[in-house]
């Protein structure tokens, strides 16, 4: 498709990337559907025109929005797909969909998870469990957060494709007055990386929970953004700039942002909180707790060297002592 005038436009989810999401879509479309689980925010956003729960102080024009609780309505009736809900729950989400009725959108994964029953990221998931072809398969990264969206402060948005044409379509609708974009056909590289750097935020967060400063932190995201090129590359090695802000921009605003729920949940865990406890305190999704499981599986079989993630998942998923493993961790650093 050359043409954005005439797209129709899904955005699946309501949590704070979603709603930011369609804040921004809404500078330039006419209209989009709106996906949420729930009927009584449904009624709740039509009546007092923001999302209950999150970005509340975001208002909605909701006469551009077509508000839906039926995700088969949300799929058949569009033609992009904005997926923009935890990856703990995209399986879960999408399972009861026509099997045929995916494969002919375009899907583009705003998610920055791995789907821990497939341990596959989603664009691979969108391609062997719902038979999306790849080139209609896209992905949505920042560096970006979804409350400084939400304040209209300056953020740039990278959009990756294979066919850059498709992602070239997208960013011109995405596009406003605070929001930049770039295009790039890396949709393995920004993915994985997107993955990745939530559990980095993760580590940043209980090394600051534990008493490190912003000098470890520093050393911390140095050895992280190489630790990132290096499972990139061999997952899927292409000529790509690790520096770029898709890779080592979405990596800082994550690992240093007050706004990152990844480096949040660290920092309860660096504290003396359990898994369980940080998790219900927070009342929000850490993909980090997931994907570093899903990571240290996958890396069964390539055999990185990537003593950041495993630190990361001996802590939350071995139950070590978080100032054990990350005094074992600073002597793995350089």
């Amino acid at each position: 498709m050359n043409k954005t005038e005439n797209l129709k436009i899904a955005v699946i989810g309501s949590g704070s990337w979603a709603t930011a999401l369609v804040k921004i879509l809404l500078n330039s479309v006419n209209g989009i559907t709106w996906f949420t689980r729930k009927q009584e925010d449904v009624e709740y956003i039509k009546k007092y025109k923001h999302n209950p729960r999150y970005l509340s102080s975001v208002e909605f024009d909701t006469d551009k929005i077509q508000l839906t609780t039926d995700i088969n309505v949300a799929i058949k009736e569009n033609d992009i797909i904005i997926l923009a809900i935890p990856s703990a729950f995209c399986h879960s989400t999408l399972v009861n969909l026509n099997k045929d009725v995916l494969s002919s959108k375009i899907i583009f994964s705003a998610i920055k998870g791995i789907i821990p029953e497939f341990n596959l990221i989603v664009g691979e998931y969108l391609n062997t469990f719902w038979n999306v072809p790849l080139n209609q398969i896209g992905v949505i990264t920042g560096p970006c957060h979804a409350e400084e969206v939400a304040m209209e402060k300056l953020s740039y948005l990278t959009i990756a494709c294979n066919e850059i044409d498709k992602a070239d379509n997208l960013a011109s609708l995405m596009r406003c007055r605070y929001i930049k974009v770039t295009s790039s056909d890396d949709i393995y590289g920004t993915e994985i990386s997107a993955v990745l750097k939530n559990v980095i935020a993760v580590a940043g967060g209980i090394c600051h929970g534990l008493g490190y400063g912003d000098n470890f932190l520093s050393v911390l995201v140095s050895n992280a953004i190489q630790e990132i090129e290096r499972f990139v590359a061999k997952v899927h090695p292409i000529d790509r700039d690790i520096k770029a802000s898709a890779y080592l921009g979405d990596l800082l605003v994550t690992a240093y942002s007050q706004f990152s729920r990844n480096r949040m949940f660290g920092t309860m865990l660096g504290k003396g909180y359990s898994v369980k406890m940080a998790q219900l305190e927070m009342n929000m999704i850490a993909e980090g707790y997931y994907a570093v499981k899903c990571v240290h599986e996958i890396n069964q079989k390539y055999n990185v060297n990537m003593p950041i993630v495993e630190a990361v998942y001996n802590i939350v998923y071995e139950k070590i002592a978080p100032a054990i493993e990350i005094r074992l961790l600073t002597d793995k650093l350089s």
